[in-house]
């Protein structure tokens, strides 16, 4: 059983049937989801599935072309600036003032909410410490490194103390050592209740952090559900991989009537506990590109919206 599997509690967020389009083009089509309290909700798919237009409708970037968003139980339309004050946005692009000082940009924008002073200084510097900045406040933004300057975007995305924390794409372009920087940041902002609306595409950063989420392709939504209960209903426990598959090794996984996806120079055969067809298919390989590993969310991505490059 998933351990993160929560009692049910009111959404936060509520889209019914949202629906964007751009002349003649849809972006967004008819998708619907509710966010509980408390949890990070995550939207998946490749380039131009609509993920970051889905996003942007939330909080009043890009207007709604049809359909109905509730958030803190408000309608969008009606509600927007009371919302906005309660959310917190982390975009794709670091948006910065590159004349301004790390603590310069988190004491600004916290203008744009009416925090008095003290109170935004104050914030800041408490924020500055969770991200592991505080050392480089004096420092113009241009002087941080890619990965510091996510964690100042994401810092300045809480200066308002939000109640729902949007983040798209949040860890792209960042070594390794910063995403696990930045994920135990957010681990620690669900443990104390914030809930969280999160974009990616790397899917261990999805595996970890989301409670549930949905992989959208071409506008519209393929599935959604816990990330351990997805893997299993579409891949399975396991996966063997067999690289240069030979012509009898195929016709004997087809005979078995395995699931499997022959992909040229590679074969993925998925299923449950595959130790004894992993040995058997082991003794069939004339090489040694043949492994058994853990079935994880990327096979489920894979699977579902396919192997070929997008623009």
């Amino acid at each position: 059983m998933d351990t993160r599997t929560v009692s049910p509690s009111p959404p936060i967020l509520e889209a019914f049937h949202l629906r964007k389009s751009y002349g003649s083009f849809t972006a967004v089509d008819d998708v619907s989801f509710a966010v509980p309290a408390g949890q990070c909700f995550g939207i998946l798919g490749p380039n131009g599935a609509g993920k970051t237009t889905a996003i942007r409708m939330l909080y009043g970037f890009s207007p709604m072309t049809g359909g109905a968003l509730r958030i803190f139980g408000m309608d969008v339309r009606d509600n927007l600036r009371s919302i906005k004050a309660r959310i917190g946005v982390c975009q794709q692009e670091n948006n910065l003032d590159p004349d301004l000082t790390v603590f310069q940009n988190m004491e600004i924008f916290a203008g744009y909410f009416n925090l008095p002073r003290p109170l935004a200084r104050e914030r800041a510097e408490k924020l500055l410490s969770f991200v592991a900045l505080k050392n480089r406040r004096d420092d113009k933004v241009m002087e941080l490194s890619g990965g510091m300057m996510r964690r100042l975007v994401l810092a300045r995305a809480l200066i308002n103390d939000p109640d729902l924390l949007i983040l798209d794409e949040p860890t792209t372009g960042l070594d390794p050592q910063s995403r696990h920087s930045v994920w135990q940041q957010l681990e620690e902002l669900k443990k104390g209740g914030l809930t969280i609306l999160l974009t990616t595409h790397y899917m261990d950063e999805a595996s970890r952090l989301c409670d549930r989420l949905m992989i959208m392709d071409r506008g519209r939504i393929l599935v959604e559900g816990i990330p351990s209960d997805l893997i299993r209903t579409y891949v399975g426990h396991n996966v063997i991989e067999v690289a240069e598959p030979e012509p009898a090794l195929l016709d004997f996984v087809a005979e078995k009537g395995l699931a499997y996806e022959n992909l040229g120079l590679r074969v993925m055969i998925y299923g449950e506990n595959r130790n004894t067809l992993y040995q058997e298919i082991s003794s069939r390989c004339s090489n040694d590109g043949c492994i058994l590993r853990m079935a994880t969310l990327e096979d489920v991505f894979l699977k579902l919206t396919g192997r070929e490059l997008r623009d």
